[in-house]
């Protein structure tokens, strides 16, 4: 059977410094900055090569992606979807995927909270049960959750399908501010 992985990358962090400024429009923070290439160092030395990106509109997962794209050293397939500028429970996400997934084995999606807490929760069935808790808990900016299935196809997964392979936020992979 062959198996696909969905890499589910909240955008990292971003600035509030100007409040009159329009949320798509909202760039990372210095935090964010620093964030977003040590995600796509683990993502690199981890082999976490996506084929497709499918990326917000907004400035900051765009931003996000830039990042992560330089520390990976990859240039997969990029898809700047309206549909994943969503604040919603997943669903609008995952028919993105289901409808522009084609062929890709390894999607990177590149989105916002709750919508992408909430994609990841309702499409988990097995995996570390802690590890599902603390996505649970809290889905920080920048965090990476990596699921695999059992399909030939993105059109094919279902709710509770997906195994549960990593979850990993950048203060697992920053190193420690003395």
């Amino acid at each position: 059977m062959p198996m696909l992985r969905l890499m589910l990358l909240r955008h990292a962090k971003s600035s509030w410094t100007d409040p009159g400024r329009d949320d798509r429009d909202r760039p990372l923070s210095a935090r964010g900055q620093k964030a977003a290439p040590a995600i796509g160092a683990f993502m690199r030395k981890e082999k976490l090569i996506p084929d497709l990106v499918l990326c917000s509109p907004a400035r900051r997962a765009r931003d996000t992606w830039k990042l992560v794209a330089e520390t990976l050293k990859a240039a997969p397939k990029l898809i700047v979807d309206d549909a994943i500028y969503d604040f919603g429970n997943g669903g609008k996400l995952l028919d993105s995927l289901r409808h522009k997934g084609n062929g890709a084995k390894v999607v990177l999606l590149i989105g916002h909270n709750p919508s992408l807490e909430r994609l990841a929760l309702r499409l988990i069935g097995k995996g570390d049960a802690g590890l599902k808790e603390r996505i649970a808990k809290k889905y920080p900016t920048g965090a990476l959750a990596v699921l695999e299935f059992k399909a030939a196809d993105w059109k094919a997964i279902k709710d509770a399908e997906g195994q549960l392979v990593s979850f990993t936020r950048p203060k697992d992979v920053l190193p420690k501010e003395t």
